[in-house]
Protein backbone atom coordinates (compact mmCIF):
# COMPACT_ATOMS: atom_id res chain seq x y z
CA UNK A 1 0.00 0.00 0.00
CA UNK A 2 1.95 2.94 -1.35
CA UNK A 3 0.65 6.52 -1.47
CA UNK A 4 2.66 7.53 -4.53
CA UNK A 5 1.24 4.58 -6.49
CA UNK A 6 -2.29 5.47 -5.40
CA UNK A 7 -1.76 9.12 -6.35
CA UNK A 8 -0.61 8.07 -9.83
CA UNK A 9 -3.74 5.93 -10.15
CA UNK A 10 -5.88 8.91 -9.13
CA UNK A 11 -4.29 11.16 -11.77
CA UNK A 12 -4.72 8.56 -14.51
CA UNK A 13 -8.43 8.00 -13.81
CA UNK A 14 -10.52 11.19 -13.66
CA UNK A 15 -13.82 9.24 -13.91
CA UNK A 16 -15.09 6.68 -11.39
CA UNK A 17 -18.14 4.54 -10.73
CA UNK A 18 -18.06 5.26 -7.00
CA UNK A 19 -16.41 8.04 -4.95
CA UNK A 20 -16.23 7.62 -1.17
CA UNK A 21 -15.44 10.44 1.25
CA UNK A 22 -14.15 9.15 4.59
CA UNK A 23 -11.58 6.51 5.53
CA UNK A 24 -12.99 5.07 8.73
CA UNK A 25 -14.62 1.66 9.22
CA UNK A 26 -17.69 2.41 7.08
CA UNK A 27 -15.82 4.13 4.24
CA UNK A 28 -13.14 1.44 4.00
CA UNK A 29 -15.78 -1.28 4.15
CA UNK A 30 -17.70 0.39 1.32
CA UNK A 31 -14.51 0.69 -0.75
CA UNK A 32 -13.85 -3.04 -0.40
CA UNK A 33 -17.45 -3.99 -1.16
CA UNK A 34 -17.64 -1.70 -4.21
CA UNK A 35 -14.25 -2.69 -5.66
CA UNK A 36 -14.87 -6.41 -5.12
CA UNK A 37 -18.09 -6.13 -7.14
CA UNK A 38 -16.03 -4.71 -10.01
CA UNK A 39 -16.94 -1.03 -9.73
CA UNK A 40 -14.24 1.57 -10.36
CA UNK A 41 -13.82 2.90 -6.82
CA UNK A 42 -11.89 5.75 -5.21
CA UNK A 43 -11.80 6.77 -1.54
CA UNK A 44 -10.37 10.00 -0.12
CA UNK A 45 -9.64 10.65 3.54
CA UNK A 46 -8.74 14.14 4.81
CA UNK A 47 -6.30 12.85 7.44
CA UNK A 48 -5.16 9.29 8.17
CA UNK A 49 -7.26 6.15 7.84
CA UNK A 50 -9.17 5.50 11.10
CA UNK A 51 -7.82 8.73 12.64
CA UNK A 52 -11.17 9.44 14.29
CA UNK A 53 -13.79 7.20 15.88
CA UNK A 54 -12.59 4.01 14.19
CA UNK A 55 -9.35 3.82 16.20
CA UNK A 56 -10.89 4.82 19.55
CA UNK A 57 -13.36 2.02 20.31
CA UNK A 58 -13.45 -0.39 23.27
CA UNK A 59 -11.77 -2.93 20.93
CA UNK A 60 -14.76 -5.29 21.01
CA UNK A 61 -16.28 -7.20 18.09
CA UNK A 62 -19.57 -7.89 19.81
CA UNK A 63 -23.32 -8.09 19.53
CA UNK A 64 -23.86 -5.52 22.24
CA UNK A 65 -25.23 -7.01 25.44
CA UNK A 66 -26.62 -3.71 26.66
CA UNK A 67 -28.95 -3.51 23.65
CA UNK A 68 -30.89 -6.43 25.17
CA UNK A 69 -32.37 -4.02 27.70
CA UNK A 70 -33.54 -1.82 24.80
CA UNK A 71 -34.97 -4.94 23.08
CA UNK A 72 -32.96 -4.08 19.94
CA UNK A 73 -32.93 -7.76 18.96
CA UNK A 74 -32.44 -7.15 15.23
CA UNK A 75 -29.25 -5.15 15.82
CA UNK A 76 -27.84 -7.75 18.23
CA UNK A 77 -28.56 -10.64 15.86
CA UNK A 78 -27.00 -8.78 12.93
CA UNK A 79 -23.91 -7.80 14.96
CA UNK A 80 -23.42 -11.37 16.21
CA UNK A 81 -23.46 -12.67 12.62
CA UNK A 82 -20.95 -10.01 11.62
CA UNK A 83 -18.77 -10.82 14.65
CA UNK A 84 -18.42 -14.36 13.33
CA UNK A 85 -17.45 -13.08 9.86
CA UNK A 86 -14.82 -10.77 11.36
CA UNK A 87 -13.22 -13.75 13.13
CA UNK A 88 -13.53 -15.94 10.05
CA UNK A 89 -11.99 -13.37 7.68
CA UNK A 90 -9.40 -11.69 9.94
CA UNK A 91 -8.14 -14.34 12.36
CA UNK A 92 -4.90 -12.41 12.97
CA UNK A 93 -6.76 -9.39 14.36
CA UNK A 94 -9.94 -10.83 15.92
CA UNK A 95 -10.22 -13.40 18.68
CA UNK A 96 -12.65 -14.81 21.20
CA UNK A 97 -12.49 -13.11 24.59
CA UNK A 98 -13.90 -14.47 27.84
CA UNK A 99 -15.77 -12.03 30.10
CA UNK A 100 -16.83 -12.32 33.74
CA UNK A 101 -19.72 -10.40 35.27
CA UNK A 102 -19.28 -10.27 39.08
CA UNK A 103 -22.58 -10.82 40.91
CA UNK A 104 -23.31 -9.07 44.22
CA UNK A 105 -27.08 -9.68 44.23
CA UNK A 106 -28.81 -13.00 43.57
CA UNK A 107 -31.78 -11.28 41.95
CA UNK A 108 -29.52 -9.41 39.53
CA UNK A 109 -27.62 -12.64 38.96
CA UNK A 110 -30.78 -14.36 37.70
CA UNK A 111 -31.57 -11.29 35.58
CA UNK A 112 -28.14 -11.14 33.89
CA UNK A 113 -27.91 -14.91 33.52
CA UNK A 114 -31.24 -14.97 31.67
CA UNK A 115 -30.14 -12.10 29.44
CA UNK A 116 -26.91 -13.89 28.51
CA UNK A 117 -28.77 -17.11 27.68
CA UNK A 118 -30.87 -15.04 25.27
CA UNK A 119 -27.60 -13.59 23.89
CA UNK A 120 -26.31 -17.15 23.32
CA UNK A 121 -29.55 -18.13 21.58
CA UNK A 122 -29.38 -15.09 19.29
CA UNK A 123 -25.82 -16.05 18.33
CA UNK A 124 -26.94 -19.58 17.41
CA UNK A 125 -24.23 -21.48 15.56
CA UNK A 126 -21.95 -18.44 15.70
CA UNK A 127 -21.80 -18.55 19.53
CA UNK A 128 -18.22 -18.13 20.79
CA UNK A 129 -19.02 -20.23 23.90
CA UNK A 130 -22.05 -20.77 26.12
CA UNK A 131 -22.50 -18.53 29.14
CA UNK A 132 -22.54 -20.13 32.58
CA UNK A 133 -22.99 -19.17 36.21
CA UNK A 134 -19.84 -19.67 38.28
CA UNK A 135 -19.13 -19.81 42.01
CA UNK A 136 -17.62 -17.06 44.12
CA UNK A 137 -14.35 -19.05 44.29
CA UNK A 138 -14.21 -19.45 40.51
CA UNK A 139 -14.98 -15.76 40.01
CA UNK A 140 -12.04 -14.82 42.26
CA UNK A 141 -9.82 -17.30 40.41
CA UNK A 142 -10.69 -15.69 37.05
CA UNK A 143 -10.59 -12.11 38.40
CA UNK A 144 -7.88 -12.15 41.13
CA UNK A 145 -8.26 -8.46 42.05
CA UNK A 146 -12.07 -8.38 42.20
CA UNK A 147 -13.63 -6.80 45.31
CA UNK A 148 -14.74 -9.80 47.40
CA UNK A 149 -16.98 -8.11 49.97
CA UNK A 150 -20.57 -9.05 49.13
CA UNK A 151 -19.49 -11.09 46.09
CA UNK A 152 -21.83 -14.05 45.53
CA UNK A 153 -20.54 -15.45 42.26
CA UNK A 154 -20.27 -14.53 38.62
CA UNK A 155 -21.34 -15.21 35.07
CA UNK A 156 -18.81 -16.29 32.45
CA UNK A 157 -19.57 -15.53 28.80
CA UNK A 158 -17.68 -15.06 25.53
CA UNK A 159 -17.53 -12.28 22.96
CA UNK A 160 -15.04 -10.95 20.40
CA UNK A 161 -12.05 -8.64 20.68
CA UNK A 162 -10.01 -6.98 17.93
CA UNK A 163 -7.56 -4.21 17.12
CA UNK A 164 -9.68 -1.52 15.50
CA UNK A 165 -7.04 0.66 13.81
CA UNK A 166 -5.05 -2.31 12.51
CA UNK A 167 -8.24 -3.87 11.19
CA UNK A 168 -8.91 -0.59 9.33
CA UNK A 169 -5.40 -0.50 7.82
CA UNK A 170 -5.69 -4.10 6.63
CA UNK A 171 -9.18 -3.37 5.30
CA UNK A 172 -7.63 -0.54 3.24
CA UNK A 173 -4.95 -2.90 1.91
CA UNK A 174 -7.61 -5.46 0.95
CA UNK A 175 -9.64 -2.82 -0.93
CA UNK A 176 -6.53 -1.78 -2.87
CA UNK A 177 -5.79 -5.42 -3.70
CA UNK A 178 -9.32 -5.63 -5.13
CA UNK A 179 -8.64 -2.64 -7.40
CA UNK A 180 -9.80 0.37 -5.37
CA UNK A 181 -7.80 3.61 -5.23
CA UNK A 182 -7.38 4.88 -1.64
CA UNK A 183 -5.68 8.06 -0.51
CA UNK A 184 -5.15 9.47 2.96
CA UNK A 185 -4.38 13.16 3.51
CA UNK A 186 -6.63 14.02 0.56
CA UNK A 187 -9.53 16.29 1.51
CA UNK A 188 -12.86 16.67 -0.30
CA UNK A 189 -13.25 20.47 -0.56
CA UNK A 190 -16.32 20.79 -2.78
CA UNK A 191 -19.08 18.79 -4.44
CA UNK A 192 -19.46 19.25 -8.20
CA UNK A 193 -22.91 19.45 -9.81
CA UNK A 194 -24.48 19.94 -13.25
CA UNK A 195 -27.13 22.49 -14.29
CA UNK A 196 -29.86 20.24 -12.87
CA UNK A 197 -28.09 20.37 -9.48
CA UNK A 198 -27.22 16.68 -9.66
CA UNK A 199 -23.85 15.50 -8.40
CA UNK A 200 -21.15 14.97 -11.02
CA UNK A 201 -18.18 14.44 -8.68
CA UNK A 202 -15.99 16.16 -6.10
CA UNK A 203 -12.93 18.39 -5.95
CA UNK A 204 -10.14 17.24 -3.64
CA UNK A 205 -6.97 18.77 -2.28
CA UNK A 206 -3.78 16.87 -1.46
CA UNK A 207 -3.00 17.97 2.10
CA UNK A 208 0.71 17.35 1.60
CA UNK A 209 1.25 19.31 -1.63
CA UNK A 210 -1.83 21.54 -1.94
CA UNK A 211 -2.51 20.16 -5.43
CA UNK A 212 -6.19 19.89 -6.38
CA UNK A 213 -7.95 17.17 -8.38
CA UNK A 214 -11.41 16.96 -9.90
CA UNK A 215 -12.92 13.48 -9.71
CA UNK A 216 -16.00 12.67 -11.77
CA UNK A 217 -18.78 10.27 -10.75
CA UNK A 218 -22.55 10.31 -10.36
CA UNK A 219 -22.11 8.36 -7.13
CA UNK A 220 -20.62 10.17 -4.14
CA UNK A 221 -20.87 8.49 -0.73
CA UNK A 222 -20.49 10.47 2.46
CA UNK A 223 -19.02 8.15 5.10
CA UNK A 224 -17.41 10.73 7.36
CA UNK A 225 -18.92 9.71 10.70
CA UNK A 226 -19.20 12.62 13.12
CA UNK A 227 -18.33 15.00 10.25
CA UNK A 228 -21.31 13.85 8.14
CA UNK A 229 -23.13 17.16 8.67
CA UNK A 230 -20.15 19.11 7.26
CA UNK A 231 -20.16 17.15 3.98
CA UNK A 232 -23.93 17.45 3.75
CA UNK A 233 -23.49 21.22 4.11
CA UNK A 234 -21.11 21.16 1.11
CA UNK A 235 -23.95 19.49 -0.79
CA UNK A 236 -26.61 22.00 0.32
CA UNK A 237 -26.85 24.70 2.96
CA UNK A 238 -30.48 23.63 3.41
CA UNK A 239 -29.58 20.16 4.71
CA UNK A 240 -30.52 19.76 8.37
CA UNK A 241 -28.26 18.07 10.89
CA UNK A 242 -28.53 14.29 10.85
CA UNK A 243 -25.73 13.34 13.25
CA UNK A 244 -25.02 14.24 16.87
CA UNK A 245 -21.66 13.29 18.39
CA UNK A 246 -21.48 11.45 21.72
CA UNK A 247 -18.13 11.12 23.46
CA UNK A 248 -16.75 7.97 25.03
CA UNK A 249 -13.42 7.83 26.84
CA UNK A 250 -11.15 5.01 27.98
CA UNK A 251 -8.40 4.89 30.59
CA UNK A 252 -5.45 2.53 30.11
CA UNK A 253 -3.67 0.89 33.06
CA UNK A 254 -0.89 -1.58 33.72
CA UNK A 255 -2.17 -5.16 33.73
CA UNK A 256 -1.38 -5.55 37.44
CA UNK A 257 -4.73 -3.94 38.20
CA UNK A 258 -6.47 -6.96 36.64
CA UNK A 259 -3.84 -9.69 36.16
CA UNK A 260 -5.99 -12.01 34.10
CA UNK A 261 -6.70 -13.05 30.53
CA UNK A 262 -10.39 -12.55 31.33
CA UNK A 263 -12.21 -9.27 30.85
CA UNK A 264 -14.66 -7.88 33.41
CA UNK A 265 -18.05 -6.39 32.63
CA UNK A 266 -19.86 -4.19 35.11
CA UNK A 267 -23.42 -4.39 33.72
CA UNK A 268 -24.96 -1.46 35.58
CA UNK A 269 -22.99 1.63 36.58
CA UNK A 270 -24.59 4.59 38.33
CA UNK A 271 -25.29 6.28 34.98
CA UNK A 272 -27.03 3.16 33.66
CA UNK A 273 -24.25 2.16 31.27
CA UNK A 274 -22.01 -0.88 31.18
CA UNK A 275 -18.32 -0.58 32.03
CA UNK A 276 -15.68 -2.84 30.48
CA UNK A 277 -12.24 -3.73 31.83
CA UNK A 278 -10.56 -5.48 28.93
CA UNK A 279 -7.03 -6.91 28.55
CA UNK A 280 -5.47 -5.52 25.35
CA UNK A 281 -1.83 -5.61 24.19
CA UNK A 282 -0.74 -6.53 27.74
CA UNK A 283 -2.57 -3.55 29.28
CA UNK A 284 -6.07 -3.03 30.71
CA UNK A 285 -8.54 -0.73 28.95
CA UNK A 286 -11.33 0.62 31.16
CA UNK A 287 -14.36 2.40 29.69
CA UNK A 288 -16.55 3.83 28.44
CA UNK A 289 -18.72 6.94 28.87
CA UNK A 290 -21.54 8.41 26.79
CA UNK A 291 -21.42 12.20 26.92
CA UNK A 292 -23.19 14.51 24.41
CA UNK A 293 -20.86 17.08 22.81
CA UNK A 294 -21.74 20.13 20.75
CA UNK A 295 -19.17 19.93 17.95
CA UNK A 296 -17.02 17.15 16.49
CA UNK A 297 -13.25 17.36 16.79
CA UNK A 298 -10.35 15.37 15.36
CA UNK A 299 -8.80 15.26 18.84
CA UNK A 300 -11.65 15.20 21.38
CA UNK A 301 -10.61 15.88 24.96
CA UNK A 302 -11.74 13.76 27.91
CA UNK A 303 -13.77 15.66 30.49
CA UNK A 304 -12.82 15.62 34.17
CA UNK A 305 -16.26 14.25 35.03
CA UNK A 306 -15.67 11.30 32.66
CA UNK A 307 -12.22 10.58 34.06
CA UNK A 308 -13.46 10.69 37.66
CA UNK A 309 -16.46 8.49 36.85
CA UNK A 310 -14.29 5.71 35.39
CA UNK A 311 -11.74 5.92 38.20
CA UNK A 312 -14.41 5.86 40.91
CA UNK A 313 -16.27 2.95 39.30
CA UNK A 314 -13.07 0.92 38.83
CA UNK A 315 -12.10 1.56 42.46
CA UNK A 316 -15.39 0.05 43.64
CA UNK A 317 -14.76 -3.27 41.89
CA UNK A 318 -10.96 -3.68 42.18
CA UNK A 319 -8.92 -4.40 45.30
CA UNK A 320 -5.95 -2.65 43.73
CA UNK A 321 -7.46 0.83 43.47
CA UNK A 322 -6.39 2.69 40.29
CA UNK A 323 -5.44 6.31 40.88
CA UNK A 324 -5.07 9.20 38.49
CA UNK A 325 -1.29 8.79 38.56
CA UNK A 326 -1.65 5.18 37.35
CA UNK A 327 -3.25 6.14 34.03
CA UNK A 328 -0.81 5.34 31.21
CA UNK A 329 -3.01 6.84 28.50
CA UNK A 330 -6.48 8.29 28.10
CA UNK A 331 -8.21 8.41 24.74
CA UNK A 332 -11.53 9.88 23.68
CA UNK A 333 -13.65 9.01 20.67
CA UNK A 334 -16.87 10.40 19.22
CA UNK A 335 -19.79 8.19 18.19
CA UNK A 336 -21.70 9.42 15.12
CA UNK A 337 -25.21 8.87 16.47
CA UNK A 338 -28.27 9.46 14.32
CA UNK A 339 -30.27 12.45 15.55
CA UNK A 340 -32.86 10.96 17.95
CA UNK A 341 -36.48 10.74 16.86
CA UNK A 342 -37.66 11.48 20.40
CA UNK A 343 -36.73 14.80 21.94
CA UNK A 344 -34.66 14.51 25.10
CA UNK A 345 -33.29 11.01 24.45
CA UNK A 346 -30.03 10.23 26.24
CA UNK A 347 -27.10 9.14 23.99
CA UNK A 348 -27.11 5.66 25.55
CA UNK A 349 -30.78 5.29 24.50
CA UNK A 350 -30.18 6.14 20.83
CA UNK A 351 -30.13 3.15 18.48
CA UNK A 352 -26.79 2.13 16.94
CA UNK A 353 -28.56 0.97 13.78
CA UNK A 354 -27.20 2.58 10.64
CA UNK A 355 -29.26 4.74 8.30
CA UNK A 356 -28.75 5.63 4.64
CA UNK A 357 -29.87 9.08 3.46
CA UNK A 358 -30.11 10.14 -0.19
CA UNK A 359 -30.22 13.90 -0.81
CA UNK A 360 -32.00 15.61 -3.71
CA UNK A 361 -28.68 15.93 -5.55
CA UNK A 362 -27.94 12.20 -5.24
CA UNK A 363 -25.41 12.40 -2.37
CA UNK A 364 -25.60 9.17 -0.36
CA UNK A 365 -24.79 9.57 3.35
CA UNK A 366 -24.47 6.73 5.85
CA UNK A 367 -24.97 7.55 9.52
CA UNK A 368 -24.92 5.62 12.79
CA UNK A 369 -23.83 2.00 12.95
CA UNK A 370 -21.06 0.30 14.94
CA UNK A 371 -17.65 -1.18 14.14
CA UNK A 372 -18.83 -4.79 14.29
CA UNK A 373 -21.43 -4.22 11.58
CA UNK A 374 -19.12 -2.32 9.19
CA UNK A 375 -19.38 -5.03 6.50
CA UNK A 376 -23.19 -5.12 6.52
CA UNK A 377 -23.31 -1.31 6.46
CA UNK A 378 -21.09 -1.38 3.34
CA UNK A 379 -23.25 -4.03 1.68
CA UNK A 380 -26.42 -1.99 2.28
CA UNK A 381 -24.81 1.22 0.97
CA UNK A 382 -23.52 -0.38 -2.24
CA UNK A 383 -26.92 -2.02 -2.81
CA UNK A 384 -28.46 1.46 -2.48
CA UNK A 385 -25.93 2.83 -4.99
CA UNK A 386 -26.99 0.15 -7.50
CA UNK A 387 -30.64 1.01 -6.93
CA UNK A 388 -30.27 4.80 -7.15
CA UNK A 389 -27.61 5.14 -9.84
CA UNK A 390 -28.41 2.01 -11.89
CA UNK A 391 -24.96 0.44 -11.82
CA UNK A 392 -24.78 -3.09 -13.27
CA UNK A 393 -26.19 -5.37 -10.56
CA UNK A 394 -23.52 -7.54 -8.92
CA UNK A 395 -24.04 -9.49 -5.70
CA UNK A 396 -22.05 -8.66 -2.55
CA UNK A 397 -18.90 -10.79 -2.14
CA UNK A 398 -17.42 -9.59 1.16
CA UNK A 399 -18.82 -12.39 3.34
CA UNK A 400 -16.06 -14.66 2.04
CA UNK A 401 -13.23 -12.20 1.30
CA UNK A 402 -10.28 -12.63 3.71
CA UNK A 403 -8.92 -9.38 5.12
CA UNK A 404 -5.26 -8.74 4.23
CA UNK A 405 -2.97 -10.79 6.47
CA UNK A 406 -5.69 -13.24 7.50
CA UNK A 407 -4.45 -16.39 9.13
CA UNK A 408 -5.68 -18.58 11.95
CA UNK A 409 -3.44 -17.75 14.91
CA UNK A 410 -2.91 -20.44 17.54
CA UNK A 411 -3.73 -19.29 21.07
CA UNK A 412 -0.10 -19.72 22.12
CA UNK A 413 1.02 -17.40 19.30
CA UNK A 414 -1.48 -14.62 20.06
CA UNK A 415 0.79 -13.37 22.86
CA UNK A 416 3.53 -12.66 20.31
CA UNK A 417 3.10 -8.99 19.35
CA UNK A 418 3.94 -9.80 15.71
CA UNK A 419 0.81 -11.97 15.37
CA UNK A 420 -1.17 -8.92 14.16
CA UNK A 421 0.88 -8.99 10.94
CA UNK A 422 -0.54 -12.39 10.00
CA UNK A 423 0.75 -13.62 6.64
CA UNK A 424 3.09 -10.59 6.43
CA UNK A 425 5.28 -11.89 9.27
CA UNK A 426 7.83 -13.62 6.94
CA UNK A 427 8.26 -10.40 4.93
CA UNK A 428 8.70 -8.36 8.09
CA UNK A 429 11.36 -10.78 9.36
CA UNK A 430 13.06 -10.66 5.95
CA UNK A 431 13.22 -6.86 6.29
CA UNK A 432 15.08 -7.33 9.58
CA UNK A 433 17.50 -9.78 7.96
CA UNK A 434 18.22 -7.46 5.03
CA UNK A 435 18.63 -4.39 7.25
CA UNK A 436 19.94 -5.70 10.62
CA UNK A 437 20.06 -2.22 12.18
CA UNK A 438 16.24 -2.27 12.13
CA UNK A 439 16.15 -5.04 14.77
CA UNK A 440 16.74 -2.36 17.41
CA UNK A 441 13.85 -1.89 19.86
CA UNK A 442 11.89 1.34 19.59
CA UNK A 443 11.51 1.59 23.38
CA UNK A 444 13.18 -0.55 26.09
CA UNK A 445 9.85 -1.40 27.77
CA UNK A 446 7.99 -2.48 24.61
CA UNK A 447 8.62 -5.15 21.96
CA UNK A 448 8.23 -2.91 18.88
CA UNK A 449 11.29 -2.61 16.64
CA UNK A 450 12.50 -0.06 14.09
CA UNK A 451 11.63 -2.56 11.36
CA UNK A 452 7.94 -2.17 12.19
CA UNK A 453 8.22 1.59 11.78
CA UNK A 454 9.82 1.19 8.35
CA UNK A 455 7.22 -1.46 7.45
CA UNK A 456 4.40 0.99 8.29
CA UNK A 457 5.96 3.67 6.08
CA UNK A 458 6.65 1.39 3.10
CA UNK A 459 3.56 -0.83 3.24
CA UNK A 460 0.83 0.83 5.31
CA UNK A 461 0.83 4.40 3.99
CA UNK A 462 1.99 5.96 7.29
CA UNK A 463 2.94 9.59 6.67
CA UNK A 464 3.45 11.08 10.14
CA UNK A 465 4.85 10.17 13.55
CA UNK A 466 1.29 10.07 14.85
CA UNK A 467 0.19 7.65 12.11
CA UNK A 468 2.84 5.21 13.31
CA UNK A 469 2.69 5.59 17.09
CA UNK A 470 -1.11 5.93 17.31
CA UNK A 471 -2.54 3.67 14.59
CA UNK A 472 0.18 1.30 13.31
CA UNK A 473 1.96 0.38 16.57
CA UNK A 474 -0.75 1.61 19.03
CA UNK A 475 1.86 2.84 21.54
CA UNK A 476 0.20 6.25 22.03
CA UNK A 477 -2.98 4.45 23.15
CA UNK A 478 -1.05 2.10 25.46
CA UNK A 479 1.50 4.42 27.07
CA UNK A 480 1.53 8.07 26.04
CA UNK A 481 4.81 8.93 27.83
CA UNK A 482 6.64 6.04 26.18
CA UNK A 483 5.24 7.14 22.81
CA UNK A 484 6.60 10.67 23.32
CA UNK A 485 10.02 9.18 24.12
CA UNK A 486 9.93 7.34 20.77
CA UNK A 487 8.95 10.35 18.64
CA UNK A 488 12.47 11.35 17.65
CA UNK A 489 13.46 7.86 16.47
CA UNK A 490 10.28 7.56 14.43
CA UNK A 491 10.67 11.04 12.93
CA UNK A 492 14.24 10.21 11.91
CA UNK A 493 13.13 7.09 10.03
CA UNK A 494 10.19 8.93 8.47
CA UNK A 495 12.31 11.80 7.19
CA UNK A 496 14.81 9.32 5.75
CA UNK A 497 12.15 7.15 4.04
CA UNK A 498 10.14 10.10 2.70
CA UNK A 499 13.21 12.20 1.73
CA UNK A 500 12.34 15.08 4.04
CA UNK A 501 14.67 17.66 5.63
CA UNK A 502 15.56 18.45 9.24
CA UNK A 503 12.94 21.21 9.58
CA UNK A 504 10.21 18.76 8.52
CA UNK A 505 11.52 16.21 11.03
CA UNK A 506 11.48 18.71 13.91
CA UNK A 507 7.95 19.82 13.02
CA UNK A 508 6.83 16.19 13.05
CA UNK A 509 8.20 15.75 16.58
CA UNK A 510 6.57 18.97 17.80
CA UNK A 511 3.22 18.14 16.18
CA UNK A 512 3.19 14.67 17.70
CA UNK A 513 4.12 15.87 21.19
CA UNK A 514 1.27 18.40 21.03
CA UNK A 515 -1.24 15.64 20.15
CA UNK A 516 0.23 13.24 22.72
CA UNK A 517 -0.29 15.74 25.54
CA UNK A 518 -4.02 15.10 25.14
CA UNK A 519 -3.46 11.43 26.03
CA UNK A 520 -1.76 12.27 29.35
CA UNK A 521 -3.45 13.06 32.65
CA UNK A 522 -1.70 16.07 34.14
Amino acid sequence: MNREEQLTKLKQNPEWDVIIIGGGASGLGIALDSASRGYKTVLVEAVDFAKGTSSRSTKLAHGGIRYLEQLDIALIREALKERELMLKNAGHLVRSQSFVIPIYSRLKGYYFSTGLKIYDLLAGKTCFGSSQSISKEKTIELLPTITQEGLQGGILYHDGQFDDALFAINLARTAIEKGACLLNYTKAISILKNEEHQITGIETEDQETGEKYSLKSKTVINATGVFTNDIMSLDSSKNRKFVIPSQGIHLVFDKSFLPSENAMLIPKTRDGRVLFMVPWHDKIIVGTTDTPVDKPSLEPKPLETEINFILETAQIFLTKKPQRSDVLSVFAGLRPLALPKKEGQEPKEISRNHQIIVSDSGLISVIGGKWTTYRKIAEDVVDKVIEIHHLPKVECKTRTIPIHGHTTIAESEQKNHLSVYGTDIPELLKLQENEPELKEKLHPNYPYTLSEVVWAIRNEMARTVEDILARRLRLLFLDARAAIECAEKVAHLLSKELNQNTDWKQKQIADFEKVAQGYLLH
